[in-house]
């Protein structure tokens, strides 16, 4: 094996071989590039480049004039952009901690207790995989109504924490745990919640990261409930106020700028988070499971 390895088959360094798989990928991850090299460089081009014909991937005099327009808008709403963004923060981050121990802790019961009922609840999950979110909008606007929820922060959260397809996810990926393994710890005098923290959920840490990104952009992205929960300005999220940059700016063009910024903003903390997580969100792809 060694010897045809050292002859170019399927090399364990780079070999000459290799150059025909770099002359088909390389093309194509540049064209994939080509809206992340977009969306920065649109960021920083000045009004007269914003709607140049044809358009221009690379701006010739970048500006921070959109950035500055940015807070200044928000600022004379009365509201700072700080805030937007402050409540956006910290909105997703509670959303992503708690999608990420609710998948684990219900996945681990569906998939490693026996009771009554447990296919049903299963099957009804699998079923919520059918439903747009958009299908769902009155639900969960009457949900938010009996709780008492509307103009309430916590409307940013409650609305997002069913998430079906990372219950699903998770759930798969700890049937493929040992029973064995849970058995021992059990023998051992360990509890169901060090079982899960301590064994359950370091192993399936693939499908948990996959869980995070999901349900992060879910959250960050969302603008449903500032739109329909919430009235106070203070309490919306960053989403939605760059939801109504050019519909509130009497000026198109500097709208449009702000928007780019604000796309940039929008944008950059989903591309840091899969570079993180990317190696685990892979493996999740992968396998499938635990093997």
């Amino acid at each position: 094996m060694a010897g045809l390895k050292g002859r170019g088959i399927n090399p364990s360094r780079f070999h000459k071989s290799q150059l025909k798989f770099y002359a088909v990928l390389l093309p194509i991850s540049a064209f994939m590039l080509l809206p992340i090299v977009y969306i920065f460089f649109h960021a920083f081009k000045p009004f007269d480049e914003l709607f140049a014909y044809p358009p221009r991937f690379v701006t010739s005099r970048p500006t921070l004039k959109n950035f500055v327009s940015l807070f200044y808008a928000a600022g004379s709403s009365g509201v700072p952009v700080s805030r937007y963004l402050f409540n956006s923060i910290i909105s997703t981050l509670m959303v992503v901690m708690l999608i990420i121990w609710i998948s684990a802790a219900a996945g681990y019961v569906l998939s490693k207790k026996n009771f009554k009922g447990r296919d049903v609840i299963f099957s009804i999950n699998t079923l919520a995989l059918m439903f747009v979110p958009v299908a769902v909008i009155i639900p969960r606007y009457l949900v938010v109504v009996g709780l008492g929820l509307i103009d309430n922060f916590f409307a940013h959260i409650l609305p997002l924490l069913a998430m079906p397809v990372g219950l699903f996810l998770v759930k798969q990926f700890i049937d493929q745990v040992p029973d064995a393994l849970i058995e021992a710890a059990r023998i051992d005098g360990a509890s169901d919640y060090y079982i899960l923290i301590r064994i359950v959920m370091p192993i399936i840490r693939p499908a948990l990261s996959t869980v995070a990104i999901l349900s992060f952009q879910t959250a960050w992205n969302s603008t449903e409930s500032s739109s329909l929960f919430i009235n106070d300005e203070s309490l919306k999220t960053f989403a939605f106020f760059m939801s109504t940059l050019t519909s509130t700016t009497g000026n198109t063009v500097a709208g449009q700028g702000m928007a780019a910024a604000a796309s940039m903003i929008m944008f950059l903390p989903n591309l840091i988070l899969f570079i993180i997580l990317q190696s685990k969100v892979m493996s999740t792809m992968a396998h499938s499971g635990i093997k």
